[in-house]
């Protein structure tokens, strides 16, 4: 399964400038938050690929503007062709904000998913839009990541962890792929390409 994974800039090489040929092969479309809906309305619409989101801490726009066609998966597990994809989107707290939590309530939210995942045993696949703490995140707290992201990859061992919010153009210290423990990890900053069953994970990735 080939899986686009998008978050935080809107990709003029798919936006302004859609080739259907770009798309060709992608079975999945993954935004990891903070894009435009209209975005992902127009990828949902000309790619054929269903395209599920979960929100980053600028989407609070999606109240009033959500983006047509596509599936929210925040706080439950969606199963896409057997591939089980737990959705948990915000930020850290830092300001007033309908998508930002503290480390508590993250760890409500994903304490909430308990009996789902139990019943799926388990999940293949991490959705967030911040990163998981001290892997690939920022030292200020508005990038800060999540403890409870690594509490999840520690117990359940999914195979991908996908999440935005630090730019990799923020500096080179922010990196495209990383792995932790069983779990490989991904930033889906702008746009790149992965083989779900791909053996070598981060040989498959591309920068689509």
């Amino acid at each position: 399964m080939k899986i686009l994974a998008i978050a935080d800039e809107e990709s003029k090489c798919l936006w302004d400038y859609y080739d259907k040929e770009k798309l060709k092969g992608i079975d999945l479309i993954i935004s990891c938050g903070d894009l435009d809906p209209r975005y992902l309305s127009f990828l949902v619409t000309l790619s054929g690929a269903p395209v599920l989101y979960v929100h980053g801490n600028h989407d609070d726009k999606y109240a009033k503007i959500p983006p047509e066609g596509c599936i929210c998966i925040e706080d439950q597990i969606y199963v896409h062709e057997g591939v089980r994809i737990l959705g948990l989107g915000g930020s850290m707290r830092y300001s007033e904000g309908e998508h930002q939590f503290t480390e508590r309530q993250m760890r409500q939210r994903a304490a909430k998913l308990r009996l789902p995942l139990l019943f799926r045993h388990g999940f293949d696949i991490l959705v967030a839009h911040a990163p998981a703490y001290q892997l690939n995140d920022g030292r200020d707290l508005p990038h800060q990541g999540f403890q409870a992201f690594r509490s999840l990859m520690e117990k359940y061992k999914p195979k991908y962890f996908l999440h935005g919010h630090v730019h990799l153009s923020y500096g080179r210290e922010h990196k495209r792929y990383d792995k932790y423990q069983e779990t490989h990890i991904i930033n889906a900053y702008e746009r790149c390409v992965f083989d779900f069953e791909a053996q070598d994970p981060k040989a498959s990735l591309l920068e689509h």
